[in-house]
């Protein structure tokens, strides 16, 4: 029975002994991991509130239209150039067609008014021949309207002295009458002559206007063949960048109106990561520190990375409806600014298993 007794007292010697012995060395653990722990802290922040992030390219019709057919698929690969939908064009066909026949009115306009310019310089000439004939014709009237006063002078002084009878004095009297008739008549027909001119002058001004405003006719009916060609052009959509198709939710038959967005396209040539810290965590944290990123998809993969930017705004910021604290009752909540991390070194394989969205954990080396 002794010997039971001091065998029991060894043990609990014992037992007292070590539990105070790993105790210690769970405290001093303990110890130094939060000291590694809070030195690590002062160094490193993460999140997990981050998603990976990709160039979206728009798919959008510039013209509206029925869709005729529709030439790929979701999740479809396709390249720049690419047809990806193609719109009924009879509606555009028709404009161009017109736009055609417009033109063609418009060039024969400018050769009718080029025709009448032409016509109306020549009347010019004629009229301008006429005035001179006029004024050779006025000319000679004058000496003859001279001739005959002389004549008539000369056959007073006779008529007193009765060396010629009143018949031959009244002939040369109606002569010398005669030639001054005529010589307005010439006057008046050189006057009518220069207004002919002038109005021929006028016509082959308005026609030179009229050659310039069936020009610039001309000119828009080309412009109008171009834009025609352009929306016709417009009905078939292509791809803009390299990428994969999202959802595609249009079908043939449907109506689409210009500048709608149809669907996107994700290029996967460039992802990077949008990492929501909270504002606390953005005390040390600056452009070009480098990061460590998990994507939750492939947890046993590790991807490295760089801050590039940090937004000027905090995510709330951008909301349809953002917080405004001075109306109502205030309630202080910690917000969270997106930071932009671009991937490093990403291996081919991984990459093309990445997509846009996917949930990752970021950790970011601070600056010491």
């Amino acid at each position: 029975m002794k010997n039971k007794n001091n065998k029991q007292d060894k043990n609990s010697k014992k037992s007292s002994i070590i539990f105070p012995i790993i105790l210690g060395i769970l405290v001093i653990g303990g110890g130094i991991y939060g000291y590694r722990a809070y030195q690590y802290g002062l160094t490193h922040e993460e999140t997990d509130d981050a998603q990976l992030a990709a160039n979206m390219a728009p798919v959008i019709s510039r013209i509206s239209g029925y869709i005729s057919e529709v030439k790929v698929h979701d999740n479809q690969m396709v390249k720049k150039g690419d047809t990806l939908i193609i719109l009924d064009n009879r509606d555009q066909t028709l404009l161009l067609q017109q736009a055609n026949a417009a033109l063609q009115t418009a060039q024969n306009n400018v050769l009718v008014a080029q025709a009448t310019s032409q016509a109306t310089s020549q009347g010019i000439g004629s009229a301008d021949a006429a005035v001179a004939t006029m004024n050779a014709q006025i000319e000679a009237a004058k000496v003859n309207v001279w001739k005959t006063n002389q004549d008539l002078k000369r056959y007073e002084n006779l008529i007193k002295d009765h060396s010629i009878t009143q018949q031959q004095y009244e002939q040369i009297l109606a002569a010398q009458k005669t030639a001054e008739k005529q010589l307005q008549v010439l006057v008046e027909q050189k006057k009518q002559a220069l207004q002919q001119t002038s109005v021929a002058q006028q016509q082959t001004q308005a026609s030179s206007q009229q050659i310039g405003t069936s020009l610039a006719l001309v000119n828009q009916r080309k412009v109008d063949i171009e834009n025609a060609k352009l929306n016709l052009s417009y009905t078939i959509i292509t791809a803009p960048e390299d990428g994969y198709v999202a959802k595609v939710p249009v079908q043939n038959g449907q109506f689409v109106q210009a500048g709608a967005q149809l669907f996107s396209l994700v290029r996967d040539q460039q992802l990077w990561v949008v990492a929501n810290f909270k504002e606390t965590q953005l005390t040390k944290m600056l452009p070009g520190q480098k990061a460590e990123i998990k994507v939750d998809a492939f947890p046993d993969k590790k991807l490295e990375g760089v801050i590039t930017s940090i937004s000027p705004a905090t995510g709330s910021s951008f909301s349809i409806l953002p917080p405004d604290n001075a109306s109502g009752n205030f309630v202080k909540v910690v917000q969270r600014v997106p930071v932009r991390i671009d991937l490093k070194n990403i291996d081919k394989t991984l990459a093309q298993k990445l997509r846009a969205g996917m949930n990752v954990s970021t950790e970011v080396t601070l600056a010491h």
